[in-house]
């Protein structure tokens, strides 16, 4: 039997149509953006194949959708995602063992992130309201409420190098224990339209969802912590975006907050994602940080290193050739509220040959010291990376 179902053309067609997409994106202006664009294209579709055939309403799982081959909405490097599709008014049960990060978080959304709405949070919660026995397991039962359509969950790593991942999973006690269904021609179909779907739909959202916040501020700025759109109560971010010359640099300081487990910086690109994280430094957390003895977390945000040819300095965040991105603050698990004369960042726009003079504390590192940083960060990544 040789006869062809076609059953992919839905997402052939759908690939097509992100492709066209990716390679007319209006802020494209070098080569490295269109090679950036294919390669975050690849994660979309990884993505969208997913989204369509791990998930099975019947055996719900938590699966890792967002990670270093697979970026979308400005992904916080210090997280692993977990996400799982609920059915309203199912009850599902909780597993898992609380492991050694910043902060884990779930979140219940209804409806979805798409380019002109945003999903909206119905319930969240961190590992505070959680009753942990003494080896750290924990479990809890949750009856999907009208609208829930998907259950996140983020572990966020303050500290990379110490940080251990814990376990995590979900189950319908109503379908356990029971087959599931049978491959058709019909279910097969209906998983490609949906991994289409998905695919364009993604591309179209994330296109949009930075002109709702990122955008309309002003270039080379960050605003003051706010909740986080669609994040939990005990959170909080500063967003932005920059535009520098390679001679130029943005020193960006924000004071070190004791009241939170978790508090990082990152930039990205203008695909609204992170960038290289395991091979640059693109991001840190105050635990990968340098504090000046004022308190002070003082952050240089450029193409070349502020402290000149082959050297840099530990809170350098580099800009990957970058000439425009997106920028973000966050802190979690917060037990206090935040306010900008108090915790908020400062942003100055400067001359990269200036930095020095205008850091307070300004002690370069070897070109040895820093790949060491480097090399740290890859171990750490690998550590926590699900594929």
């Amino acid at each position: 039997m040789s006869e062809s179902l076609d059953l992919t053309a839905p997402l052939r067609d759908a690939i097509a149509e992100a492709e066209e997409l990716v390679a007319n994106a209006p802020f494209i202006r070098t080569e490295q953006d269109r090679l950036e664009g294919y390669d975050y294209l690849s994660g979309r579709i990884r993505m969208a194949m997913q989204m369509a055939f791990d998930y099975d309403l019947e055996r719900p799982l938590f699966v890792n959708p967002t990670h270093q081959f697979s970026r979308q909405g400005l992904d916080n490097p210090d997280a692993v995602y977990f996400n799982a599709f609920l059915r309203e008014g199912v009850e599902y049960v909780v597993r898992g063992r609380r492991g050694t990060s910043a902060d884990l978080s779930f979140q219940v959304m209804g409806g979805a992130y798409t380019a002109d709405s945003a999903a909206t949070s119905l319930l969240a919660f961190d590992d505070r309201e959680l009753d942990l026995a003494d080896d750290g397991t924990f479990e809890f039962t949750y009856v999907a409420e009208p609208g829930a359509k998907t259950m996140i969950v983020r572990e966020v790593f303050n500290d990379w190098d110490t940080e251990e991942r814990g376990l995590l999973t979900i189950e319908r006690p109503d379908t356990l224990g029971q087959p599931s269904r049978p491959l058709t021609q019909d279910l097969l179909r209906k998983k490609y339209e949906v991994a289409a779907r998905s695919l364009v739909g993604s591309i179209q959202t994330w296109f949009a969802f930075p002109q709702f916040f990122q955008y309309k501020e002003p270039v080379n700025t960050l605003t003051a912590p706010q909740s986080t759109p669609g994040g939990l109560a005990s959170q909080r971010s500063s967003i932005g975006h920059y535009e520098l010359a390679e001679d130029e640099a943005l020193v960006v300081s924000v004071p070190e907050c004791t009241d939170c487990s978790y508090q990082g910086i990152q930039v990205g690109s203008d695909w609204y994602a992170s960038t290289d994280y395991e091979t640059h430094q693109t991001s840190l957390t105050k635990a990968q940080a340098v504090t000046d003895p004022d308190g002070v977390m003082r952050f240089v945000v450029s193409e070349r290193s502020p402290a000149g040819e082959g050297r840099a300095i530990a809170n350098w965040l580099e800009t990957t050739g970058h000439r425009t991105g997106s920028m973000m603050l966050r802190w979690q698990r917060l037990e206090r509220d935040l306010t900008q004369d108090a915790d908020g960042p400062t942003v100055e726009r400067v001359k990269l040959a200036d930095v020095p003079d205008l850091l307070p504390h300004f002690t370069p590192l070897t070109t040895e010291e820093y790949a060491e940083r480097i090399a740290a960060r890859q171990r750490s990544v690998a550590r926590r990376m699900i594929s």
